[in-house]
């Protein structure tokens, strides 16, 4: 009698079990389809990195390359100027958390939009700052950012900041994942050192 209650008791904590899996399973397909994509390119792709992970919403980041010609293209390929990619950062973001016009106003803030082919010491088409739209509604919500901000800008330069269409995005080498996070003595220093923070803080008015 005991033997046959323990079989029952064992069966429905299995079942408790599947069933809480299949669950689990659902909710992450379901979460899966609510994400959506965004691709930024602001310079050096540590730094975007670390700005958009602060935002709410913001579920994933990676750095890597796009814009260019050459198909899966290296770190030192890139850098070195010759396949038309520059540094980028995808996002995955929950749109139920996060808008994309609220992504659009950090990468604005967290980029020299007055520079070609440039983003604060580092130089060359590799560094352009862009924003690459994956649908219409993208696009036209990255276009009205960008006149909106040629009406309310704190600055008298001209925007160059590229808006064009997303292309295939090849994620950079893992070290350059999180490196904000992996080395933050080694990032520190370079963003010091690049004078990121101190020409954020003259376009903006404010430390970044």
């Amino acid at each position: 009698m005991r033997y046959h209650l323990l079989r029952i008791i064992l069966a429905c904590v299995l079942l408790a079990m599947f069933v809480g899996y299949q669950r689990h399973i659902a909710e992450s397909a379901s979460n899966s389809d609510r994400l959506e994509t965004a691709t930024f390119a602001g310079g050096c792709f540590w730094c975007l990195e670390e700005a958009l992970d602060k935002v709410e919403g913001v579920v994933s980041t990676t750095s890597g390359y796009t814009g260019g010609q050459k198909t899966n293209p290296t770190y030192e390929e890139v850098s070195a100027g010759g396949t038309g990619h520059t540094e980028s950062v995808q996002v995955m973001y929950d749109p139920q958390k996060v808008t994309y016009t609220k992504l659009l106003e950090t990468f604005w803030h967290n980029i020299d939009p007055t520079t070609p082919n440039q983003q604060f010491c580092d130089k060359g088409h590799q560094y352009r700052s862009a924003i690459f739209y994956h649908d219409d509604r993208q696009q036209r919500l990255a276009e009205e950012s960008k006149q909106q901000l040629d009406k309310s800008k704190p600055f008298k330069e001209q925007i160059v900041t590229e808006i064009v269409p997303a292309s295939e995005f090849y994620p950079a080498e893992e070290y350059h994942q999180n490196f904000y996070q992996k080395n933050p003595i080694r990032y520190k220093f370079y963003k010091y050192n690049c004078g990121r923070a101190q020409r954020l803080e003259t376009l903006w008015g404010k430390t970044h």
